[in-house]
């Protein structure tokens, strides 16, 4: 009788995006390809708002118990956001994986270098807008913010935008299905040829990003 063939490991691919590059559109693309993909469930320390459920939504804790899973180094990351704690379970991350389970985990560029840090195995993807131009499109048009809050998100956007090179992939975000097809390759452990270390898509994002 043969051995049994061991479970496949899952892969854990962390996705960052400026606002206004379409991730949350991206994102809903790939899970329509992917139904099997799972997402981690963060932990916080904010009270939960209406229609909020805790391990479904978040997992609602208090201060004291954020602070001594911190100390027990049971995070992959965390944050201090707006007076409220963040953080990705480490043990919960590891169980989906060693299940088998692809993970994708949606966090900004800060997240990213932590996790980079304390899951050295990790894909890491920076999704892009086309261009500048349509970024500031996109943002404008939500037609839900004032022009202060517009120039900020747009200075925030360049910022964040400013740390692409920090990741394994960055993907343009031209074509939502291009894209989408792109992110499942990298999901599926290929490799769709945006790679931050090759030439012609450093060049490519380099031009995108220049100052008009």
């Amino acid at each position: 009788m043969s051995a049994a063939t061991p479970m496949r490991r899952g892969r854990l691919v962390v996705l960052s995006a400026p606002s206004g590059a379409g991730k949350t559109t991206l994102v809903k693309a790939l899970v329509a390809a992917h139904p099997e993909l799972r997402f981690s469930i963060s932990y916080t320390t904010r009270p939960a708002r209406p229609g909020e459920e805790h391990g479904r939504d978040y997992f609602f804790v208090a201060e004291p118990a954020f602070l001594r899973m911190i100390e027990a180094g049971e995070f992959l990351e965390h944050a201090l956001v707006f007076g409220n704690r963040y953080g990705t379970s480490r043990a919960q991350i590891e169980d989906l994986l060693a299940r088998g389970h692809d993970v994708l985990l949606e966090i900004d560029w800060q997240g990213a270098r932590q996790i980079r840090a304390n899951a050295p195995g990790c894909r890491t993807v920076f999704i892009l807008p086309p261009s500048l131009a349509e970024l500031e499109r996109r943002l404008r048009g939500r037609g839900t913010d004032a022009e202060d809050v517009i120039q900020r998100r747009l200075a925030q956007a360049r910022d964040d935008m400013d740390h692409w090179a920090e990741f394994d992939h960055v993907i343009i975000n031209d074509r939502i299905d291009d894209a989408a097809d792109r992110l499942g390759a990298i999901l599926r452990g290929e490799d769709p040829g945006c790679s931050t270390r090759l030439p012609a898509v450093r060049d490519r994002v380099a031009a995108l990003l220049a100052p008009a």
